[in-house]
């Protein structure tokens, strides 16, 4: 298999386990599951320098090749400012077909727009305070699909007031899990708590990823990096725990270009900046298979599966 190819490339680790499920292979699945695409560092403006390959036309073609019931996007989705302007230009003629299925979260190019404003007019509607994206105050929201409950936090921290364990943020995500016992839990955001690319492990998310795994979250996605990674499953400080962590995968691989590889963290099982792309999970009621979907003529192809917790 191709994932196994590049896992050895690039890590030196086993792929035995690596599969393609059967559900994979109808991109719908079935009656009792559903198929989601998650991507991130999508749509070039205005203001991206020249020179920087921009792919999201590929992205969103291969998006409506795949045809997803649900379309996961973890910010930076509008470079380089998120403005109102380039979200209409730009984003809405690429992806805005896909509207009605998207659930977004920020990244730190849509903030700088005073309040990433031109993001949540996108989303919610000009000058709404809640919508699609959530309470623009806020920007984090939860929801179901299929079996599964989603959270979508937002991980610019210091643009809502903080991200620690006594942060507004983070009472909710206490309470939001309470409330809701799915026996299988994804989270997404912009920002990833571990990273072996150029940013790098992000502390901030050190006590909402304790909240998360306390709360027996199974999957974290995030973008940022403009790479694909993923991760045994850890706790909060990045200690390896099949029974009860959280599997995490980066996904910043929407369109605008691909980022620097630094030395691999502990815990990361790939890691790749050869591909543009989409991760695609089929979240079923106890379980979940993954697999990476890149554009045409590029190589990535990772794929595996995973039960939730007991």
């Amino acid at each position: 298999m191709a994932s196994g190819l590049l896992l050895t490339a690039v890590l030196g680790c086993s792929t035995a386990q690596a599969r393609v499920p059967a559900e994979e292979q109808s991109p719908q699945g079935t009656t009792d599951s559903v198929f989601v695409l998650a991507t991130g560092d999508i749509v070039c403006g205005t203001q991206t320098p020249g020179g920087i390959p921009c792919y999201s036309p590929r992205t969103a073609a291969l998006v409506k090749r795949l045809q997803p019931a649900a379309l996961l996007l973890m910010g930076d989705l509008q470079y380089e400012t998120g403005s109102a302007d380039d979200f209409s230009a730009f984003f809405d003629p690429q992806f805005g077909e896909f509207k009605a299925i998207t659930y977004p979260v920020p990244g730190n190019h849509e903030y700088f727009t005073p309040g990433a404003a031109g993001y949540f007019d996108y989303f919610n509607g000009v000058g709404a305070d809640s919508g699609r994206a959530g309470s623009r105050r806020r920007g984090y929201y939860s929801f179901n699909l299929g079996a599964w409950h989603i959270v979508a936090l937002n991980s610019n921290c210091l643009e809502i007031g903080g991200c620690s364990a006594r942060s507004q943020q983070a009472n909710w995500l206490r309470a939001d899990l309470v409330a809701h016992k799915s026996k299988c839990t994804l989270v997404f955001a912009h920002s990833a708590r571990f990273s072996s690319g150029e940013h790098g492990n992000d502390e901030l998310l050190r006590d909402l990823w304790q909240i998360m795994y306390d709360g027996g979250v199974d999957v974290y996605l995030s973008g940022h990096e403009h790479t694909y990674e993923r991760f045994r499953p850890q706790d909060a400080r990045g200690q390896s725990d099949e029974k009860r962590g959280i599997r995490a995968f980066i996904v910043g691989t929407g369109g605008k270009g691909l980022g620097r590889l630094l030395r691999p963290k502990p815990n990361s099982e790939i890691l790749d900046n050869s591909s543009i792309g989409v991760l695609s999970l089929t979240l079923r009621a106890e379980d979940f298979s993954w697999r990476f979907f890149a554009v045409d003529d590029l190589p990535l192809d990772d794929t595996g599966s995973a039960s939730c917790h007991d």
